[in-house]
């Protein structure tokens, strides 16, 4: 077994794992890593491993669980709060994504892009219209999973930097007081809309649950209060950063964007692809509740174990030359959107933004280039969702 190393460490390069996690890959399928206090919990690297074990129910995502590993220290405080969807077990975890299914099947999903490519073709006429150079993530990239996520849930848009900025407090504080004060922020907010559609209904998701869940004493008003702002927060940071740093990719990667741009149909698999190569939510975490041996391994009740989805999207056991960017891989068993019970309820909407983002981005914009160095343009520290801060464009 490899050494133990620090995790999270930060991207030299925004598509690539970290250099310091080469020992993990080589020692895999199961090694150990240690937190920033110290804890060593064990790392699971290889591809089929992680997806056993991600369906495995003896592994908790109970984040109140006292075991429960804490990776960073601004996390440390959101433990103290019942986290519906993301950080509670069966069979709360499934009454939850049972009421929220209909609303992210692939059905609504569909009906939705029309909308989603409205609001993408409104952005780049806009961008258009002001001409280069232009800032990818604020005029483009954020705001069309954020539009969307708001039209979704019945949220209004205009309170977009409120929300925006308190999530970014909260994915990406300095302390667990800064985290802890945008949780609260965010909670307040959606306390006083969910208030006011009580009064006022509308036609999203919010009021939908408001109407068939809350009044008839199936939800309570505080989870409906947490759910909303779990949607909000997952909707729009995790696509808004695939939206940049896939555009980051592609540009640096042109021979397989002019194979994408020649050929559209090769889109939805340069997602997958994208998806795969990426892995921007890197580290998905639980703690087990009882003994589990796999591979001639035993990880102990109580133990935590992290699922560095950077690694295990590129165990070459699973897709060979994993380093490598390739637009028309078959890439679909990634574990980007996770594997199991919790994998991401809102994983086809996201798939359709991407989808129609960048093809529409390319396509309105096909000598679309850097307008600074690569190496000049900065992007997010290892300890939260991977992308870019800023993306300066030119064409």
């Amino acid at each position: 077994m490899a050494e133990a190393i620090p995790y999270f460490q930060d991207r030299s390069c925004p598509y690539h794992p970290p250099a310091g996690y080469r020992p993990l890959r080589e020692a895999g399928p199961l090694t150990h890593v240690t937190f920033y206090d110290g804890r060593k919990v064990w790392a699971v690297t290889g591809h089929a491993e992680a997806r056993t074990l991600l369906s495995d129910q003896r592994l908790s995502a109970d984040r109140q669980n006292p075991a429960f590993p804490i990776p960073v220290e601004r996390f440390a405080a959101l433990r103290r709060v019942r986290t519906p969807l993301i950080g509670v077990d069966d069979p709360e975890h499934n009454t939850q994504r049972r009421m929220l299914i209909p609303s992210f099947s692939t059905k609504r999903v569909a009906a939705l892009r029309p909308e989603i490519q409205r609001i993408v073709d409104e952005l780049l006429d806009r961008m258009l219209a002001q001409g280069p150079p232009a800032e990818l993530v604020s005029a483009f990239a954020l705001p069309v999973p954020s539009m969307v996520i708001c039209s979704l849930l019945g949220v209004p848009y205009t309170d977009h930097e409120f929300f925006e900025e308190e999530s970014r407090h909260l994915l990406r504080g300095q302390t667990a007081e800064e985290a802890e004060g945008a949780r609260i922020a965010l909670e307040e907010y959606f306390t006083g809309l969910i208030a006011h559609k009580e009064k006022n209904p509308g036609d999203g998701l919010l009021d939908e649950l408001i109407a068939d869940r809350l009044r008839a004493g199936s939800l309570e008003h505080e989870e409906l209060v947490r759910l909303a702002m779990i949607l909000l927060v997952a909707g729009h940071e995790t696509t808004a950063n695939m939206i940049s740093l896939g555009t980051f990719t592609l540009l640096e990667h042109p021979d397989e964007l002019a194979r994408l741009t020649a050929e559209e149909s090769l889109m939805p698999a340069a997602v997958e692809e994208l998806l795969r190569f990426l892995s921007i939510a890197d580290g998905m975490l639980r703690v087990a509740k009882e003994d589990i041996e796999i591979g001639g391994t035993v990880i102990r009740a109580d133990d935590g174990v992290l699922f560095p989805t950077s690694l295990i999207n590129r165990d070459d056991t699973a897709y060979p030359s994993p380093d490598r960017l390739d637009v028309g891989r078959s890439a679909r068993h990634h574990v980007a959107f996770g594997f199991g019970i919790h994998q991401c309820l809102g994983q086809n909407l996201a798939r359709a933004e991407m989808e129609i983002a960048l093809r529409s981005l390319f396509a309105r914009i096909p000598d679309l280039r850097l307008a600074v160095p690569a190496a000049e343009i900065p992007f997010k520290p290892g300890d939260t969702l991977q992308g870019m801060i800023e993306l300066p464009l030119a064409w």
